[in-house]
């Protein structure tokens, strides 16, 4: 399994304590965890506006993951241009998955599998791993 994290994946998971730092943690035995700058620098940029001590905590986590630095940009679905390189990521790492928070902009694509890359949010991938 090849998961491809977004950056409110990354955000929320380089804050201490965090549930799903844990649950990134466990999917490390059995996967590999994949981003892209885009998405780092997008996480980075928000946690140094609101949680600068939690930037360390991304840090150790992007460390832990595959840098992908191609794009796949011709996309079979529409998407905003800001999300072009997260999905676009996905594709050209390829991925078996995108970990998304973002259901405003990913929300109607989740369960769903475009160019080989199925789109979940983390408690739909908890749900299939049989974890809850």
């Amino acid at each position: 399994m090849r998961i491809f994290l977004d950056a409110n994946i990354l955000f929320s998971a380089a804050q201490p304590h965090s549930r799903l730092r844990a649950f990134l943690d466990m999917l490390l035995a059995e996967a590999d965890l994949l981003t892209n700058e885009y998405a780092v620098e997008e996480a980075r940029r928000n946690l140094a506006a609101k949680f600068p001590d939690h930037v360390k905590g991304l840090e150790r986590l992007v460390r832990q993951c595959e840098i992908i630095s191609q794009l796949a940009t011709e996309l079979e679905v529409e998407l905003a241009l800001k999300d072009v390189p997260i999905l676009g990521g996905a594709i050209a790492g390829q991925a078996t998955h995108l970990l998304t928070g973002d259901a405003k902009d990913f929300g109607k694509f989740y369960g769903r599998t475009i160019q080989g890359v199925k789109v979940v949010s983390p408690k739909l991938l908890a749900e299939a791993l049989d974890l809850i």
